[in-house]
């Protein structure tokens, strides 16, 4: 099974803003550092790509 344009993860400092669906797991984090982080271990972790969407939102993708 090939997974490609897969949105594996969102990570956030504010979960109340974000609706995730489809089973993409969310990451609530407490500071910018720990978003930062979360996002680069879970890009690792993941084999994908992390893009930061705004300043309280990162998603990992799979391209």
């Amino acid at each position: 099974m090939n997974i490609e344009k897969f949105i594996l993860a969102a990570i956030t400092l504010d979960s109340a803003n974000v609706k995730v669906s489809g089973g993409t797991p969310l990451f609530a984090c407490s500071t910018k550092e720990e978003m930062d982080s979360v996002a680069a271990n879970l890009e690792a972790i993941l084999d994908g790509i992390a893009h930061e969407i705004s300043a309280n939102l990162y998603i990992i993708v799979k391209h």
